[in-house]
């Protein structure tokens, strides 16, 4: 009879784990130690925000990190208001196929999965999703001119779809809500759109000129229908990995009189001197200073992408909701309009809740958004039957991907 393998060694694994119970002690040890310090830091740099300030704006451009800039006093802690009981939230949340030589044929899928929930005022929700395929070879092709993989392509506009796929979405639902017989400008609930994940898209920023003006156009001028709409727009991150701000607090223990890494840390700046906190990070650092339901101060970030972002410059903060801290961030032209800022805080703050730690809406629109193995399938039988529709012969996958799929084990 054939045996069917263990696919993973316990008992070889058990043997590699022995030490991780005391590494892992050393290391929430090393932790609080950094947390004492950064808290010493944010002290020193609440009373003399003003000259660090100006410290960061004169060399931002000689230093090795970005530190992002405070627009509030660094004590500033801020509880975030209720939401009213009437409402409407607005999500997007992609997914794809990648594009495999193995399949029957070349080409790739992005599922963008759409979400409105409307909270008080008895409307049904929209819950589902927009595919677009991709096949063309101008779809396929067009970025290996510039050195980027098809598959990197892919990803990269899939965030652009999604963007403007929120947009159309957003002023669809305000288009209905106020072209109903009985609505009036008095009467449109506060409206807020979310996306998952950062809104500084970094990858663009090493891109090629002509490729960058293949994706961050369209996405600032769906941000712009955001905005002439007066609409807030939020990223929402889940244990964010970001550094902004305990880099700011870096800038602070600087031992030199000119804070210029290039002149005096020359190559990484890893083993700097001012590099004390690494590889703490700022949700760790706030979760410390900020109770439930409480905001930070607002941040701009200082990431160099966004000197092409315009008017939408991306500014942050941090909200204890209840299970973490999470980082929000929103254009400038959300955080400059006290209203928007306002709607956007305790809308987000009010999705958390309801999704018992996570906002509802974006926790949908991934939902709708994802394509599971049999949606896989189904999609490439669908595409096998045009092909022989088509009178296209000898279709199939590739022996490897045939192998695999069917194991003899």
């Amino acid at each position: 009879m054939l045996e069917i393998p263990v696919v993973l060694d316990l008992t070889k694994l058990a043997q590699q784990m022995e030490g991780i119970g005391t590494h892992l002690n050393q290391e929430a040890a090393a932790t609080r130690h950094r947390l004492e310090r950064a808290e010493k830091l944010l002290a020193q740099a609440r009373s003399q925000q003003t000259l660090l300030v100006q410290s960061l704006q004169q060399w931002r451009d000689r230093l090795g990190f970005t530190a992002a800039e405070p627009l509030e006093p660094l004590n500033t802690r801020r509880a975030i208001a209720t939401a009213p009981e009437c409402h409407t939230v607005i999500a997007t949340d992609g997914s794809q196929i990648a594009p495999s030589h193995h399949e029957i044929a070349y080409c790739y899928l992005i599922n963008v999965g759409r979400v409105v929930l409307h909270y008080g005022q008895n409307r049904h929700p929209l819950l589902d999703s927009v595919p677009e395929v991709f096949y063309r070879p101008e779809d396929l092709y067009v970025s290996r001119q510039w050195g980027i993989r098809t598959e990197e392509w892919m990803g990269f506009r899939r965030t652009v779809t999604e963007a403007i796929e929120l947009a159309d979405l957003t002023l669809a639902t305000l288009d209905r809500l106020t072209s109903h017989p009985s609505a009036h400008s008095a009467t449109v609930p506060p409206m807020l759109a979310m996306v998952d994940g950062s809104l500084i898209h970094w990858f663009l920023d090493p891109l090629p000129l002509e490729a960058r003006d293949r994706l961050l156009p369209p996405m600032l001028a769906a941000w712009d229908r955001l905005k002439q709409a007066g609409i807030p727009l939020v990223g929402y991150l889940s244990a964010s990995r970001s550094g902004e701000v305990s880099n700011l607090l870096r800038l602070q223990t600087c031992p030199y009189e000119v804070p210029d890494c290039a002149t005096h840390c020359p190559g990484s700046t890893d083993t700097a001197p001012c590099n004390v906190l690494s590889p703490l990070r700022d949700t760790a650092i706030w979760m410390t200073q900020l109770q439930p339901g409480q905001r930070s101060p607002i941040f701009r970030s200082a990431s160099r992408i966004l000197s092409n972002y315009g008017d939408h410059a991306i500014h942050f903060c941090y909200i204890h909701v209840g299970a973490e801290i999470a980082r929000l961030e929103f254009p400038a032209w959300v955080a400059n309009e006290p209203q928007l800022l306002d709607t956007a805080l305790t809308l987000t703050i009010a999705q958390v809740q309801k999704g018992y730690g996570y906002p509802v809406a974006l926790a949908e629109a991934h939902n709708q958004a994802v394509v599971r193995g049999g949606d896989r399938a189904r999609f490439f039988a669908l595409l096998e039957h045009q092909m022989i529709r088509a009178g296209l012969q000898n279709i199939g996958t590739s022996y490897k991907e045939a192998r695999k799929r069917g194991s003899i084990a």
